[in-house]
């Protein structure tokens, strides 16, 4: 077969564009690095496909004259490089096929590009295409598709993909390189993994743990070991004004086989439905059943004003830092997002979150916004009940407000709705522990970790679990892996002091203790906990301790905690007395049942009043009084 005719200066296949005439790779509108030898060995390959050019041939193209070199080596480092710069594989080619004693042979079908315009965007790297073209072929098909200012370009494997049944999305590249868009790159991410994750035939690893490999390069098999997944998606970003366009790429991570990639481009106004179709094409690839429902969640997205869509992906962006400043911001932007937007679920749904946690943590201005965390989860189901989100904000808010049959309800409905959602495993952990159904809540645990196998928080959750169901060992187990993962989560350190005073090992708390203040910041409490130590011992330390979490004016203060250490020093009235005001702002007080450390006070039938009082009857209390 003849070359290509008129040989275009400007090739494509898949989401890889050739520039002839000056030599250029790119992929998905980046460049790739790639000298000139192995570039010619391309440019030979593309204008012969599907045939085989032989090992001579190459010869004769990249070392005229007889020159004196050993080509073999030379051309098969060539070809080496040119399978690592197109993610290809010579046991699985999608690429470039070896020809035994003979060449190799170009398998996917070139699209030759000859507009002005087509050129003149991959130099800008704004791969638009304004020409329509399908062909099929028995080993690949490559289809081009342009509808409504939407680009699409999908590659298919040359034989019957791999069974995935577990996949992790990667960080998305941003590719705007602006520091200033990596709170939308981010939501992006979270996005397209929220909406995998509703496919229940589809374990999908969580958005945290996923965030752990952003801007860390590792192999793509030992990624996948390390999440126990089968498939791996990667990506970009670019967002210009009120533009965006997503590519996606999907690997076989079992085998660093590529599957499938594609490029879409629309208006940020149509961000929802975007996310939807990605996930779709990502489901299609992989051939998994979508039910019903959720093939109707995945096709019908509205449109979103673009500036509604920023404040709420930058609420997710500050919530997900689980500290109070964070909290405070996200706060902000969810409201600016509800108020701009009365009918966008999502941002009721993360205001929801926010408010209750800031509840939880004794962060709120007064009752009201524990009253109205619970009012915007019921907005938001009622705008959409099949938002599995909203189910979950609503039963934590609820289990919060002590509403425990209404938490029950709504917790398992989210995870009916969506099965891999680690935050509504957690909860409705959360919910059977304080419930005292610890080997339930074990289970939720366990399933909470194998979708977000590489959390800190994760393991703290499990940590605190085993704390209140009176397994220190474990709780000791996985407080220490989650210092591994995370050594500054102060949260790590602090609950883990909580289980050498449990030992009585109180020279080990104290410095536990002292490092999570450190890790906070707060210096001085940290100088002030190791001079009371060193001054009178545990109880020292425990005194002042009782201090901080008992001035309103202190970063520590906790009512629930100041509750703990008055009963740890034997001081029953004080400790009554802040359990009272934890109750009354609700802060912690659904621990009551199963902390350890009240387990002095536990017979007193002002505790039995207050179990009565959160709505739990007093054989759900776990623990037996100290001696």
């Amino acid at each position: 077969m003849d070359p290509l005719p008129s040989k275009p200066s400007l090739l494509g296949f898949g989401i890889f564009k050739v520039d002839l005439k000056v030599g250029e790779l790119r992929k998905a509108g980046i460049k790739q690095k790639l000298a000139p030898q192995p570039f010619q060995v391309l440019q030979a390959l593309l204008e012969r496909p599907g045939e085989v050019v032989t090992r001579e041939q190459l010869r004769d193209l990249l070392w005229p004259d007889h020159t004196f070199v050993d080509y073999d080596l030379a051309l098969k480092k060539g070809i080496n490089r040119l399978r690592e710069v197109l993610g290809d594989s010579a046991d699985s080619p999608r690429f470039i096929e070896t020809i035994h004693r003979q060449g190799y042979r170009f398998l996917a079908q070139v699209q030759r590009i000859e507009s002005p315009q087509a050129s003149s965007a991959l130099k800008s790297q704004v791969p638009w295409k304004l020409a329509v073209g399908l062909s099929c072929a028995i080993a690949a098909v490559l289809l081009f598709a342009f509808n409504v200012g939407k680009l699409r370009t999908r590659i298919f494997a040359y034989s019957r993909p791999p069974e995935i049944r577990s996949i992790a999305v990667l960080p998305l590249e941003n590719l705007s390189h602006d520091p200033n868009q990596e709170y939308f790159v981010d939501g992006m991410t979270d996005a397209l993994i929220t909406d995998l994750a509703q496919i229940r035939s589809l374990k999908v690893i969580s958005r945290t743990s996923s965030m752990q490999y952003k801007q860390l390069k590792k192999p793509l098999p030992e990624i996948a070991r390390e999440l126990n997944v089968d498939g791996i998606v990667e990506g970009t970003v670019q967002r210009s004004g009120d533009r965006v366009r997503i590519t996606g790429q999907l690997i076989d991570a079992t085998h660093d086989r590529h599957l499938w990639a594609a490029s879409y481009e629309r208006d940020l106004k149509d961000i929802l439905a975007l996310q939807d179709e990605v996930a779709r094409d990502i489901a299609g690839e992989i051939r998994v059943t979508l039910q019903p429902e959720e093939a109707s969640r995945l096709t019908h997205a509205r449109a979103v004003d673009p500036d509604v869509y920023e404040s709420y992906l930058k609420g997710r962006y500050f919530f997900e830092r689980w500290n109070a400043d964070g909290r405070r911001k996200a706060l902000d932007y969810f409201r600016q997002a509800v108020a701009r937007d009365p009918g966008f679920p999502p941002a009721y749904s993360g205001l929801a979150d926010t408010l209750e946690m800031r509840s939880y943590f004794n962060e709120s201005m007064g009752p009201e916004e524990r009253t109205n965390a619970i009012a915007a989860a019921q907005e938001a189901l009622r705008l959409d009940n099949s938002f599995a989100d909203a189910h979950a904000s609503l039963g934590m808010a609820s289990m919060i407000d002590l509403h425990w049959a209404d938490a029950e309800r709504e917790l398992r409905s989210a995870l009916s709705l969506n099965p891999n959602c680690p935050i509504c495993h957690l909860w409705y952990a959360y919910y059977l522990t304080f419930t005292s159904r610890f080997t339930g809540a074990a289970e939720e645990m366990k399933k909470t970790q194998t979708l977000d196998p590489l959390s800190s928080l994760t393991y703290v959750a499990s940590g605190v679990m085993r704390y209140f169901s009176r397994d220190f060992n474990e709780a000791k187990r996985q407080y220490q892996k989650a210092i591994e993962l995370d050594p500054a989560n102060p949260e790590a350190y602090k609950n883990l002091a909580d289980v050498y005073l449990e030992e009585q090992m109180c020279s080990e708390a104290t410095s536990q203790f002292v490092r999570a203040e450190q890790l906070l910041g707060q210096s001085q409490n940290a100088s002030a906990l190791t001079k009371a130590f060193r001054i009178s011992g545990c109880r020292g330390m425990l005194s002042k301790q009782l201090e901080f979490y008992s001035d309103p004016a202190n970063p520590d203060y906790y009512p629930m905690y100041a509750a703990a250490n008055a009963a740890l020093l034997g001081k029953k009235e004080e400790a009554f007395n802040f359990l009272e005001k934890a109750y009354d702002t609700r802060q912690s007080i659904i621990e009551l049942p199963v902390e350890p450390e009240l387990d002095n006070i536990r017979s007193d039938p002002r505790y039995q009043d207050l179990l009565r009082r959160i709505g739990l009857p007093s054989e759900m209390s776990r623990g037996k009084p100290r001696t």
